[in-house]
């Protein structure tokens, strides 16, 4: 219990501090072979997204000097819940990095709008009769995947940021203004 009070004060004390924030050294992309190395990073990396489904924001630091904070990944996966039956997965920790270097990269301070992260199986069924779009195999069912857009950011920009990560998928859907970022195999699809 003392260690995730540490942590969280700590976390805290560095969203609290605007100006040592300012200061840190920008994310850079992430490697799927190589977990946990993000060459460049600094000494924090955090994620501000904002959710249109239950109009809930969030701006956290979830790393800090090489260790992930246990209770601000809890925080992160529960806001990229499934809204549709409110249960909540592990988000991968590659797939929370690859968010983070994707927003940095575009160097916006809008938040990313998060349209789906963890999906149950029953939630990605009841879209794949939807869309043909929707994999049966869904990495979002995995905590592994997330669609998102950013104000102001076309989707064209909002892929080529996920290209220069090489971490995993990249698809792009311009009809319907959004990205699909996941941490698995790289891979491109879209128009």
């Amino acid at each position: 219990m003392e260690d995730n009070k540490s942590s969280f004060n700590r976390r805290n004390f560095l969203l609290g501090s605007g100006s040592a924030v300012l200061l840190m050294a920008t994310a850079a992309p992430v490697y799927s072979k190589a977990p946990g190395i993000l060459k460049g990073a600094g000494i924090y990396r955090q994620l501000q997204m904002y959710n249109g489904q239950t109009n809930e924001n969030i701006k956290i630091i979830y790393w800090i000097e090489g260790k992930y904070i246990p209770d601000a990944l809890v925080e992160i996966s529960k806001f990229m819940r499934d809204w549709r039956e409110n249960k909540w997965k592990q988000i991968d920790k590659r797939t929370i990095n690859i968010l983070s270097a994707v927003h940095k990269i575009l160097d916006t301070n809008e938040p990313i709008q998060l349209l789906s992260g963890y999906r149950t199986v029953a939630t990605n069924e009841m879209l794949r009769k939807r869309s043909r779009a929707v994999s049966k195999n869904s990495y979002h069912t995995l905590g592994m995947a997330a669609d998102i857009r950013i104000r102001g950011v076309s989707t064209r920009q909002l892929a080529n940021a996920g290209d220069m990560c090489r971490s995993g998928g990249v698809g792009k859907y311009s009809r319907s203004n959004f990205v699909h970022l996941d941490c698995a195999k790289i891979r491109n699809w879209g128009s």
